[in-house]
């Protein structure tokens, strides 16, 4: 067997690099997480790439899947079966049916606002 110590793929490398990051939050009015948030969402970034332009740290250039993300339990999923009438276990098809309601709660918004 060759060198046990030997060198991983850039890729990897770059993944072992994000891992050692610290997360860092902060408790800050709800004026001013609102003001970031929307700074952020006004600018197209995340909050967090937000935060780290306001202290002049560098951003990721490479472009990110824009999505939006809730932790359900499995409470959740059998409140969710019942009311799209599935089994809590078709986890996918809620998933499917929770995304039609987040785009028709948009469509409704866009057409009730003067936008």
């Amino acid at each position: 067997m060759s060198n046990s110590k030997s060198k991983l793929p850039e890729k990897w490398q770059q993944s072992q690099k994000a891992a050692k990051a610290t997360q860092v939050a902060f408790d800050l009015d709800e004026k001013f997480q609102y003001s970031i948030r929307k700074a952020a969402l006004d600018s197209g970034v995340s909050p967090s790439d937000q935060i780290r332009t306001i202290l002049g740290l560098s951003v990721s250039k490479r472009p990110k899947r824009p999505r939006l993300t809730v932790s359900l339990s499995l409470d959740d999923y059998a409140l969710l079966a019942e009311k799209y009438e599935l089994e809590a276990e078709d986890q996918l098809e809620i998933k499917k049916r929770v995304l039609d309601d987040l785009v028709n709660f948009v469509t409704d918004e866009l057409s009730s606002c003067d936008c």
